[in-house]
């Protein structure tokens, strides 16, 4: 595995190795002095052309414990904006020595572009790339869930947790704003090669064109889904406005009405069933204060456990070992 651009071509066996060596990188959360020296001496430039705050941070959290120097570029202030091409910014900052590079944006494919043209020869990470695939979060759920399933703690370290499991029969309802989430295109796949049941539960109008074909049971009705199955995990997407550039909801109220997690709906759930969210959260929209502070909530632990999984990836990519259970 030389690149980390999407789920849709993660082996299963490559994805358990990657959430075992996740395992390992938790524990260093838990040190006196959170570093590790495997990858002193390397670059790692964090390249993001769309604005974020939690996924920037964490990979800069990753590379720093493994002892790696951190670039970071932003589009905004940079000589993007004086219509520099993102070639001629891509090889600028691959000759300031860069080992890998991890990259953020709006275009979808813009990492396997840059994993693929020749213009650099280093291990690319796509951290979200237009409405495509977002895989480190898709992994980072998995970690969470896989976690939470066996019944150990969500985050932090763990002795005897779940290495070398899959997520076989769990049942996870992804729902909301599919059309315009890599999330949860990066969940499906993910959550489906590990062996998941996976339920999307969207309003017809943020269902893409196609998903007839993907390895998922699709609904039209939170409530009757809710009603038809117990599910292991419900994971609600954010409703992203700002790719939206026509209507796909009568208003707001009208979606938090049939599409939130509202605290009845919060009730009906088994006690059993966790709930998730990429974040960032919209309470009172998609998800009710209710259920985003419930017990029950994985939101906090799928923050943490973003930086063990990153950790985890550049590892892999850059230094080649792999543990792989399966």
């Amino acid at each position: 595995m030389k690149h980390l651009l999407d789920t849709a071509s993660l082996s299963r066996a490559d994805a358990i190795g990657i959430l075992d060596i996740a395992e390992e990188m938790a524990s260093v959360s838990q040190r006196e002095v959170k570093k590790l020296p495997v990858l002193r001496g390397r670059t790692v430039v964090n390249l993001f052309f769309e604005d974020s705050t939690r996924t920037r941070l964490s990979f800069e959290a990753a590379a720093k414990r493994l002892s790696a120097d951190v670039l970071n570029f932003s589009a905004k202030g940079s000589s993007v904006s004086k219509g520099e091409s993102l070639q001629d910014t891509i090889q600028t900052i691959s000759a300031m020595g860069a080992d890998a590079i991890v990259v953020r944006h709006s275009g979808a494919g813009t990492a396997h572009r840059l994993a693929h043209t020749g213009w650099i020869d280093v291990p690319v990470v796509n951290a979200g790339d237009g409405t495509h695939e977002h895989p480190t979060q898709a992994l980072l759920d998995a970690f969470t869930l896989r976690r939470a399933l066996a019944g150990v703690p969500a985050s932090g370290p763990v002795s005897g947790g779940p290495r070398g499991a899959g997520l076989d029969g769990a049942k996870v309802a992804i729902v909301g704003d599919v059309l315009h989430s890599r999330v949860a295109r990066s969940n499906v796949h993910l959550l489906d090669r590990l062996g998941a049941d996976v339920h999307l539960i969207a309003p017809p109008t943020l269902l893409p064109w196609g998903v007839e074909n993907w390895p998922v049971t699709v609904h039209y009705d939170f409530d009757a889904a809710l009603a038809a199955a117990d599910f292991a995990a419900v994971m609600m997407l954010r409703v992203q406005h700002e790719r939206m550039h026509e209507s796909f909801f009568p208003n707001a109220r009208e979606y938090a009405r049939l599409w939130g997690l509202s605290p009845a709906r919060l009730e009906t759930l088994p006690e059993s069933t966790f709930i998730m969210h990429p974040g960032p959260m919209n309470r009172g929209f998609e998800i009710s204060a209710a259920a985003a502070d419930s017990p029950r909530a994985l939101v906090l632990d799928q923050v943490e456990n973003g930086v063990s999984v990153r950790m985890a990836v550049l590892y892999r990519l850059l230094t080649g070992q792999e543990e792989t259970n399966d």
